[in-house]
């Protein structure tokens, strides 16, 4: 596996849509024409499934060293509602736009640090939300909670209006290591709030850990999921710490890249840390995803439910999916839309009635052909082009571009079908650059992404 694993190692997508950003097509793309694309996928889907909202809450009091999120490192709190009355007043441009209530199906709260926000506001937050919104009856709603500073009237603030899930932001328990990422946080907190949130009645806990961070080794990775499984939290993540200093807005120069775990280490702690998580009781899930057998996101997988959005791996489909605040993306299914970024510019717009895009792409049906099956093989491992509606004409290079895969045994063809077998599954994201076909037609002349593993 680990000659495999250094074969295969490079720069590629982790594909929460296809197209990709960086391939998004500026000169097809409107804020005339995204209105469109929504108000016809949510007439289609809304009665029938209802929809997902994400909501970034973008403020941290400090900066961590390992996020590429978009953020805006304050201390001064007097920040949170201004924030929100702008969030709010967003999403009434998409209600009037839409035309009739929103079902919410799924809902989560990212950042940032959401948890950053008082109980009071959060609670504010999405009652607003819903004064021009209807629950769904089989409603999933999480947010990200920092464990320094979720408190139990977080936890129940959140609940009353209908939160089940929280995830905690972990990454690893060492204390060289969250010195170097800026992320001090004792065990003792996570345990608190994990335990904090299962006393009021969240039915899902989830906990993020990362390999391959600076000064981090193979003894802390096992030390901090050995840690994890004393608390049992009902979902895991397990990701590879994406190193992109070049991208603007991070924080990943606060130290040094010879800092890091080598090549060869951080394989070694992926490889590990993945049998400790299923020795200890996990269940894989798509892509760097763990699960309990009682949990939603793997009765999901097993039923052919999961479904991956720019929220990641999800229990359910929506066909529309509006993201709020700053920076946030949206799906209406026909077509893709990004937030601008700046906090004054997303204000300023939305202040003055528009709704604040600034990029997007519309979505050809050559797209939604390989969307469907990129989806297909981030959570189902198959896919198949059998039929008209699932074929294109460059699905015939697909094969050619996964030889040495098919020859190391991890895909197998079947007649007009793809299989990726158990040993193929961490190079998931490889095997769906094979059929990104504006990845090959136009490779990227500078570095755009992390690395597959």
């Amino acid at each position: 596996m680990s000659q495999l694993i250094q074969k295969y190692n490079i720069p590629g997508p982790r594909y929460t849509s296809y197209p990709t950003v960086p391939y998004w097509d500026q000169d097809t793309f409107s804020g005339d024409a995204w209105k469109s694309t929504l108000k016809k996928s949510f007439d289609e889907s809304n009665e029938k499934e209802g929809i997902s909202l994400y909501i970034h809450l973008p403020y941290c009091e400090s900066l961590c060293t390992f996020c590429g999120c978009h953020k805006r490192i304050t201390k001064r709190h007097d920040v949170e509602e201004p924030y929100i009355d702008t969030v709010l007043k967003e999403w009434k441009l998409y209600c009037d736009l839409l035309g009739s209530k929103p079902i919410v199906k799924e809902m989560h709260l990212g950042g940032g640090t959401p948890t950053f926000f008082s109980p009071e506001n959060l609670q504010r937050l999405i009652n607003g939300i819903f004064k021009l919104a209807l629950k769904a009856p089989d409603h999933e709603f999480s947010f990200e909670g920092h464990p320094n500073n979720t408190t139990k009237e977080h936890l129940q603030a959140l609940y009353d209006v209908g939160f089940r899930r929280v995830s905690y932001g972990v990454q690893d328990y060492n204390e060289k290591v969250q010195k170097a990422i800026h992320r001090l946080q004792p065990f003792e907190n996570v345990k608190y709030v994990t335990e904090a949130a299962r006393e009021i009645g969240y039915t899902s806990v989830s906990h993020d850990l990362i390999f391959g961070l600076p000064h981090q080794t193979l003894e802390h990775v096992e030390e901090s999921i050995l840690k994890t499984k004393s608390l049992r939290p009902d979902r895991l993540a397990f990701y590879s710490y994406a190193h992109v200093p070049w991208l603007k807005g991070n924080g990943q120069r606060g130290f040094k890249d010879e800092d890091l775990p080598s090549a060869k280490a951080k394989r070694k702690q992926y490889e590990e840390g993945k049998k400790l998580l299923t020795k200890v009781g996990y269940e894989e899930i798509g892509m760097d995803h763990f699960a309990l057998k009682s949990d939603s996101l793997h009765q999901s997988m097993v039923s052919g439910k999961l479904h991956r959005n720019f929220m990641g791996y999800t229990a359910s489909k929506t066909q529309v999916m509006i993201g709020l605040g700053a920076s946030s993306i949206s799906d209406s299914w026909y077509s893709f839309a990004q937030n601008v970024k700046s906090l004054e510019e997303y204000r300023h717009l939305v202040d003055n009635d528009v709704i604040p895009i600034y990029r997007g792409h519309i979505l050809t049906g050559e797209d939604m052909i390989i969307r469907k099956h990129i989806l297909n093989l981030m959570c189902r491992f198959k896919t198949s082009w059998g039929t008209d509606e699932t074929y294109f004409p460059e699905i015939s290079m697909v094969k050619d571009r996964l030889f040495e895969m098919e020859q190391d045994g991890l895909v197998a063809f079947g007649i007009d079908e793809l299989r990726v077998t158990t040993e193929g599954q961490p190079f998931i994201r490889n095997i769906c650059m094979a059929f990104d076909v504006l990845l090959h037609r136009k490779e990227p002349e500078t570095r755009l992404f992390s690395m597959t593993i």
